[in-house]
């Protein structure tokens, strides 16, 4: 177990957060800079598990499928967020977390595909997401590299990204400079529940005392120990396979992010470029497969025909923490003091914002945000529409 401090002010509630990712670390951050005492717990290294293998994209116009409306209205949200979050970070630690705004495109490469795109650019634009059609010609004129037979695609400009490694290492030392503890390789052994209030977690052969005990193990939420049964957030992992190719960043082949039929393709400033992901119900199964990697390469190929001569960097497996409805679990519980942020799926890095700023101001006021009203846990024990009671 390594543990590291720094003491701050001591006048908000106790809190202990289990999960040092993105959202775990980023609500560390928040509630420690108001002055609570914070300490987050992590079973491996702080920021290396779903947060090291996620694409970084801020995608909450393209991604927007039909039946996500109220999803979207979180993550549009977050993503108006997300401006303001990035500088107070690097306000707070001086560190580049690696936020680009040339956009995103969306393309098509076959009639099909083009019948797609059409259906999800009327789709999105009756949601009044600002979205821009591209002729193929112009398409190419952005990105040059691109399949000479790129038909046509859909540009989003508001749709950014951000270097999600970079985020979560200049998520640490900013929970530790407010004054928040953190031990990580520590995993939580149980939660302490007395007279239907957390009272703290049991954590490295020690009890840490808390008035509020906020879960954010993501995929691994579900199992944490010492949750009353009825508690437990119906969170299962979703794994991911995802590539890192390297290319010349003085001559990147791609400078947008790129949403092909069969991958996405995400370029960072230092030449990595991401290809991804799978979407896999494998449980925790950690190995990467030759299916994954062939069906990866060959989508992004078939976009991005430059891809063969550059070198395969690395092969990446994550788990996303995907909840029975595939939204986000946010906010208060049947137990006093219990609050969950998780269940986010593939919108982690986007809604780290929008949850940050909804758990801590639950914790500091009591009161439920409007926003994450939507997701809260107990969703999940009302009865459905029109069924008897």
């Amino acid at each position: 177990m390594s543990k590291s401090q720094n003491v701050g002010t001591t006048d908000g509630p106790r809190v202990a957060v289990i999960g040092a990712g993105a959202i775990g670390l980023g609500i560390g951050w928040r509630l420690a800079r108001a002055g609570c005492p914070v300490t987050v717990f992590d079973r491996g290294e702080a920021g290396h598990a779903a947060s090291w293998a996620a694409g970084g994209m801020l995608a909450a116009g393209v991604e927007t499928e039909p039946g996500e409306e109220t999803l979207w209205l979180l993550a549009s949200q977050s993503q108006r967020l997300w401006p303001d979050f990035r500088y107070a970070l690097q306000a707070d630690t001086g560190l580049d977390i690696g936020y680009r705004d040339e956009g995103t495109l969306v393309i098509a490469l076959t009639r099909d595909d083009l019948e797609q795109l059409r259906f999800n650019y009327e789709f999105q634009r009756s949601l009044g997401i600002e979205l821009e059609w591209l002729a193929g010609n112009e398409v190419r004129r952005r990105e040059p590299y691109l399949n000479s037979g790129t038909t046509a695609a859909v540009y989003c400009r508001h749709d950014h990204q951000v270097d999600n490694r970079a985020l979560v290492t200049a998520l640490k030392p900013a929970l530790l400079k407010a004054g928040g503890v953190l031990h990580e390789h520590c995993d939580v052994t149980g939660i302490e529940i007395t007279s239907g209030k957390v009272s703290g977690v049991h954590a490295g052969g020690t009890f840490h005392a808390a008035d509020v005990v906020v879960v954010a193990a993501g995929a691994w939420s579900r199992d944490l120990p010492g949750l009353p049964e009825a508690e437990r957030p119906p969170v299962r992992p979703i794994r991911g396979q995802l590539l890192v190719l390297k290319m010349n960043p003085a001559e990147p082949l791609l400078r947008h992010v790129l949403w092909a039929p069969k991958a996405y393709v995400i370029p960072r400033r230092d030449g990595r470029l991401l290809i991804g992901a799978t979407t896999e119900e494998r449980g925790f199964d950690p190995r990467p497969t030759a299916g994954g990697v062939f069906s990866l390469l060959e989508g992004a190929w078939r976009a991005l025909p430059g891809i063969e001569e550059l070198v395969l960097d690395e092969i990446v497996v994550g788990f996303r923490p995907g909840s029975r409805d595939d939204a986000p679990i946010l906010g208060p519980t049947g137990i006093d003091g219990l609050v969950m942020a998780t269940g986010h799926h593939r919108n982690g890095i986007l809604l780290t914002p929008v949850t940050v700023e909804a758990i801590s101001h639950y914790v500091l006021t009591g009161k439920v945000m409007a926003a994450i009203q939507p997701f809260l846990p107990d969703r999940f024990r009302r009865p459905e529409p029109g069924a008897r009671p």
